[in-house]
C-alpha cells in the first residue's frame, strides 16, 4: 500500500486517514496554501501553517475548525508524522512531509523557489517520493530576477506619471498582491486597491504583516484621486466596467503567462510583466533534484511534458491527474 494515493476525493493517506488539499469535503484535510482549488470548503478538520489560518478562516468561514502548525513542528495521525515546510508560494505556503517508518513523501502544493522577501523562502525537503506542480513545466519559462521585473515595474508606474495616467496592475489578491504592495509601497503618494485586495491586505496587516496602507475604491471614490496613483486589482477586474473609473489609465498584467508572446494582447493590457508565484523550468528541475526523490508525480499544468522529460533523464516519474490549478478565485470578492 502507499503512503499516499491519489484518489477522487483529493491525495489521500489510508493509514493516517486524512487527505492534503482534498477537492470534495473530508473528515480532515491538511492544506498546502489558501488558494482555493488547494483550500476548499465544507471539510469537517483542517491542519495548515500558522500564517495561512487567519487567511483560510476569511474565505471559507470564521467557524470553520482549524489548527496551525509552525514549519518543521510535527504532528502524528495513526502513526504517520506530518510536519509542513515552507513552499515559497504566498504567505503561510507550505510542503506537507509524510512519514512512516522509513517512508517519506512530499506534496508540494504550489511553490517558486525564488524567494519574494515576505513568504517564507522555499526548502527542499528530501525524500524518496515527491510530488510536483508543473504549472510552468516547459523549457519557455525562464524568469528574470524579481528585482529586475521591479524595476520595470517602477519605470513603467514613472511613465505613466509623467503622462498623467493611472497606473492600474492586475494580480491575484493572495501572493501577487502582496509582492506588488511589499516592493512598489513607495511608488506612488497613495496605492487604491479593489476590494479583494484591500479585505485580504487589512487582514494581514491586523495579523502583523509589513504591508502599506491602502484606500479602498467604492462606487463614491471620485475619480480625480486615480490620477498618477497606482491601482491594485485582481485580473477578474480586467474587461469589465470597473475600469472604466480610472480613465485615462494604463494596465498592466503581472502573470507568468505573459513569457509566452500573444497572452498581453489578449488580456487587452498596455504592458505584461512576467512575475509568476511558482517556479520556472528550472526552478522546477532544481526542486525535484534537491529532494533526492527516487519517484517523482508529476500534477497540474505541463504535467505530461515534465514527466516525460524527467524519464528521460533518469527519473522515474508520472503524470498524475487532479482538480488543482484552477483560476485562483477573485470573482467572488466584493469590488
Amino acid at each position: 500500500m502507499q503512503l499516499l494515493q491519489f484518489t477522487d476525493k483529493g491525495i489521500y493517506c489510508p493509514v493516517g486517514d486524512f487527505y492534503i488539499d482534498p477537492w470534495q469535503p473530508v473528515q480532515k484535510a491538511v492544506i498546502t496554501h489558501a488558494h482555493s482549488d488547494h483550500a476548499r470548503g465544507g471539510s469537517q478538520n483542517y491542519l495548515c501553517h500558522h500564517d495561512s489560518v487567519p487567511i483560510l478562516k476569511l474565505r471559507l468561514g470564521p467557524d470553520i475548525s482549524v489548527q496551525g502548525v509552525a514549519y518543521g513542528e510535527t504532528i502524528r495521525m495513526n502513526g504517520v508524522t506530518i510536519s509542513l515546510h515552507p513552499a515559497g508560494h504566498v504567505i503561510g505556503s507550505a510542503q506537507i512531509r509524510v512519514a512512516l517508518n522509513n517512508e517519506v513523501w512530499v506534496a508540494s502544493g504550489d511553490y517558486k523557489t525564488e524567494h519574494d522577501g515576505i513568504s517564507a523562502a522555499f526548502e527542499p525537503v528530501p525524500c524518496q517520493t515527491f510530488i510536483t506542480e508543473c504549472t510552468f513545466g516547459l523549457p519557455i519559462y525562464n524568469w528574470q530576477p524579481q528585482q529586475v521585473v521591479f524595476d520595470n515595474i517602477r519605470q513603467w508606474v514613472h511613465e505613466n506619471q509623467q503622462a498623467g495616467k493611472t497606473s492600474v496592475l492586475l494580480g491575484y489578491s493572495l501572493g501577487k498582491a502582496q509582492r506588488l504592495l511589499y516592493h512598489l509601497k513607495d511608488i506612488s503618494p497613495e496605492i487604491w486597491a479593489h476590494g479583494a485586495i484591500y479585505i485580504t491586505n487589512q487582514m494581514l496587516r491586523e495579523h502583523g504583516w509589513d504591508l502599506p496602507e491602502l484606500h479602498r475604491i467604492t462606487p463614491e471614490t471620485p475619480h480625480s484621486v486615480f490620477k498618477n496613483n497606482l491601482v491594485i486589482g485582481p485580473p477578474s477586474a480586467a474587461d469589465t466596467t470597473w475600469m472604466r473609473r480610472f480613465n485615462p489609465y494604463s494596465l498592466g498584467v503581472c502573470s507568468g503567462w505573459m513569457q509566452v508572446r500573444g497572452h498581453m494582447r489578449r488580456r487587452n493590457a498596455d504592458a505584461g510583466f512576467i512575475l509568476s508565484d511558482h517556479a520556472d523550468w528550472n526552478g522546477l528541475l532544481s526542486a525535484v533534484k534537491a529532494t533526492g526523490a527516487e519517484k517523482v508525480y508529476t500534477t497540474h499544468g505541463f504535467s505530461s511534458a515534465f514527466a516525460r522529460y524527467l524519464q528521460e533523464n533518469g527519473i522515474p516519474a508520472e503524470e498524475v491527474k487532479t482538480e488543482y490549478g484552477v483560476t485562483e478565485e477573485e470573482e467572488t470578492n466584493p469590488s
